[in-house]
């Protein structure tokens, strides 16, 4: 299980663990969609290729690793490929924050906020995905999370 931490209360920055071991942070830029995740001694670049479409990238020494598309502008469901496998991050529920992650129609996974008022989440994502991409898949959601606290709070 990963633990998802923001590094200030104000911070969409994060701070992973895998039980108590600490495994890497999570860096939401403020500016467009992009971030940097470091994993060890090794970061990561994640982005979205274009400035309101595109696919979001996670890439290292030139090399993608993983890629997502939002199928729908009207949906919060990315689909995720990487090493010719096809993954869905979807929303449980318009009415919740969870998130959950689909191997074909199979639930294989989940990220989901320790409470409502929070940013403090919990991850259950496959072993066999790589370090790596499971934080993308916590990037993804973290992004998808400031983009509705955008929302409201400009209602």
């Amino acid at each position: 299980m990963l633990h998802i931490v923001p590094t200030n209360w104000y911070s969409w920055d994060f701070s992973v663990t895998d039980e108590s071991r600490a495994v890497g942070d999570v860096t939401v830029s403020n500016w467009r969609e992009k971030g940097a995740l470091t994993v060890g001694d090794t970061t990561y670049s994640v982005y979205r290729e274009g400035p309101m479409s595109g696919a979001f990238i996670l890439e290292h020494a030139r090399s993608v690793l993983a890629q997502a598309e939002k199928p729908s502008f009207f949906r919060r469901d990315f689909v995720i490929h990487h090493a010719g496998r096809e993954y869905t991050l979807r929303r449980e529920s318009w009415l919740r924050r969870t998130f959950v992650l689909l191997d074909g129609s199979r639930q294989v996974g989940f990220l989901s906020p320790k409470s409502a008022f929070t940013r403090k989440a919990a991850a259950s994502l496959p072993h066999d995905l790589p370090l790596p991409v499971r934080m993308f898949i916590v990037w993804l959601t973290m992004i998808s999370w400031r983009r509705d606290q955008s929302a409201c709070s400009s209602c």
